[in-house]
């Protein structure tokens, strides 16, 4: 994120917070507080619709008490004697305004049945309506307990399709169960009481979420449908503790508000009933103040987003300079400066970048006339290498030949053949030397020239191993191989890589006390890609401390006090000129490979060894399958 962004960002972001309070305060103080009054309505009528029909549940069991405890009606139900219930029953409901009333015997048959018809008179319903297995009579039929409280249901009479609320009580007889008393009340006719006395429109709802009755409208089928909730939120309002306020809705042009919850009556929920209000009280004024207010503080936030441009552009333009300038100079350019000339912070920030670009300019310059100085150095010490290494060729080899006429006339002179053999010794290891500084003059100046063949590592390491046997036995060292015979053939220069491994075999054999071990092992490492071979020289010597294996395959380079090393060059802790692990090197790297050393320290008492590991790229090698 640029800093112009992080400079406007807060500004835009203030003034977006502001704005947005300001419009949901401003807007929502008239509007809040009508959905307030609105939602209060609501809930207060279905406090009123919930007081009433427990009112209503009074009346159902005291009229079915009346009933109940009429002389002769426990022994009339006992008997199942339907006469005489119905003629002791029908007097007293006639008094009490009862609309539906159902008497059922111990055995369960449904001996009376009355309901008030659609002209207000009470008629007797002759066939059984199997109000016998409803939800509120069959515990009494099951339990036949004189003294189980009263239940409660909301429940369609077959005989006229009406919904009703119907009570049921128990009926006994010194203290023995003798039927059940059910009494029902029209839900058509509870609705305009509860309108009235509620002040809002009421909508019951069944227990499949099917609204059954409403005072909305018609309160016709197509009404009943609009209102209608699915059995899954029946059976979540139903399970709620309080009235929840639900969703708004259009119905014959107008928009409405309801609360639904549940239609509990002592300990039973019968069913789920809504209050519905209509919307129009909610004033249109509230959504023309949001919409003024809305411009308003969009004018305002665009006069913000102007303002911190401007104020973001007198900051940022320095800072863009100096960033500038600044990938100049990280590009090489240090004569490139920022040219800020001011008095704040940032013109000090600048002058302090230009002053330090100055500096490092300097040291810059210093340091490139130091390294071309070095690199002359080097240049000069790598033609010296080079020019000694060839001006001593000459006369090692005239030294080399003599020596050997001298060691072949003075067979029969021990002593004098004693020394032509040391003279011959000193100049083959002189040789070797001289060898080895041309080969790091060649590796210095990249003139190595590889001819490269298929070759077999093990082979190679017999011909290395053979060239030292003396050695291995004068010390009594204990040479061993592993794995080499299972090494693919490699593309590689076999006089080269031989030089390699005869410096590696030779440091080891110098830095291993006498009796030691040198195991060369190998690998095939097929998973990389390209493929490698991985040999590996392990000795059982002194180590090399943690400081030192960075530096033992720089040229001249020795470990311990040169002088206190042997003059014998397979000798314990031997000499040398340092060029060997350098030469080494020079060639694995020259063939893509890669040459690394791993030891835990240095330490003459314990010897804990050292492991040279050398990495040549191989060829893939496709396995057969079984």
């Amino acid at each position: 994120m640029s800093i112009r962004l992080k400079v406007i960002l807060p500004y835009l972001l203030l003034t977006v917070v502001v704005s947005v309070i300001g419009v949901y305060v401003v807007t929502r103080l008239v509007a809040n507080t009508m959905r307030e009054r609105l939602t209060n309505q609501l809930l207060e009528a279905g406090r009123v619709v919930s007081d009433n029909f427990v009112r209503q549940e009074v009346t159902h069991v005291e009229t079915a008490r009346i009933i109940a405890f009429t002389t002769g009606m426990a022994d009339a139900l006992a008997n199942e004697d339907s006469d005489a219930a119905l003629v002791l029953a029908a007097p007293v409901i006639s008094g009490l305004g009862v609309e539906n009333l159902i008497l059922i015997s111990p055995q369960g048959n449904e001996l009376v049945h009355l309901i008030v018809n659609e002209n207000g008179e009470l008629e007797r319903v002759l066939e059984n309506t199997g109000a016998s297995s409803s939800p509120i009579v069959v515990p009494f039929l099951t339990n036949r307990n004189a003294q189980e409280a009263p239940h409660r249901a909301l429940g369609v009479n077959l005989v006229n399709d009406g919904t009703y609320y119907y009570t049921s009580i128990p009926v006994s007889s010194n203290g023995r169960f003798s039927g059940v008393v059910v009494i029902g009340t029209s839900i058509r006719n509870i609705l305009p009481f509860l309108k009235s006395t509620s002040l809002a429109d009421i909508i019951i709802y069944g227990g499949n979420g099917q609204a059954v009755g409403t005072t909305l409208g018609a309160a016709d089928q197509d009404t009943l449908k609009v209102v209608s909730i699915s059995q899954d939120e029946f059976r979540k309002i139903i399970a709620s503790s309080d009235l929840v306020t639900g969703n708004n809705f259009p119905l014959d042009g107008r928009m409405y508000s309801l609360a639904r919850g549940p239609l509990q009556v002592g300990s039973d929920r019968i069913g789920v009933f809504a209050v519905v209000l209509p919307l129009d009280f909610v004033i249109q004024s509230g959504l023309d103040s949001r919409t003024t207010y809305i411009v308003l503080f969009t004018f305002v936030f665009l006069v913000v987003i102007v303002i911190g441009f401007f104020v973001s552009l007198v900051i940022t333009k320095p800072i863009y300079s100096l960033v500038n300038t600044s990938k100049v100079i990280a590009g090489g350019n240090l004569d490139q400066r920022t040219g800020i000339q001011s008095n704040d912070e940032i013109g000090t920030l600048a002058n302090n970048f230009d002053e330090m670009t100055r500096r490092l300019q300097e040291r810059t310059n210093e340091l490139e006339q130091m390294n071309e100085t070095l690199q002359k150095i080097d240049k000069t010490k790598t033609n010296f290498i080079q020019i000694s290494a060839h001006e001593l060729r000459t006369p090692l080899t005239l030294i080399m030949g003599y020596s050997q006429m001298l060691e072949q006339d003075t067979k029969n002179n021990s002593q004098l053949k004693k020394l032509a053999e040391g003279i011959l010794e000193g100049s083959e290891r002189m040789n070797d030397i001289v060898d080895s500084m041309l080969d790091v003059s060649r590796i210095d100046s990249n003139a190595l020239f590889l001819r490269k063949t298929g070759l077999q590592i093990d082979q190679l390491i017999k011909k290395v191993q053979k060239g030292f046997t003396e050695a291995f036995k004068e010390r009594k060292i204990k040479f061993d191989t592993n794995g080499l015979d299972k090494l693919p053939i490699i593309p590689a220069d076999p006089d080269l890589l031989q030089k390699v491994f005869y410096h590696l075999i030779m440091n080891a054999i110098k830095f291993t006390p006498d009796g030691g071990s040198i195991t060369v092992s190998g690998q095939y490492l097929n998973g990389t890609e390209p493929p490698r071979v991985e040999v590996t020289v392990r000795d059982t010597g002194i180590g090399i401390d943690a400081g030192s294996k960075s530096t033992i395959f720089e040229k001249f380079n020795q470990t311990g006090e040169v002088l206190l090393h042997s003059s014998g060059k397979t000798k314990f802790k031997g000499g040398g000129p340092g060029l060997g692990l350098a030469i080494a090197r020079g060639i694995v790297e020259a063939h893509g490979g890669h040459i690394w050393v791993e030891s835990v320290g240095y330490n003459e008492q314990t010897n804990p060894g050292s492991k040279f590991f050398v990495s040549l790229p191989a060829e893939k090698v496709v396995e057969k399958e079984s």
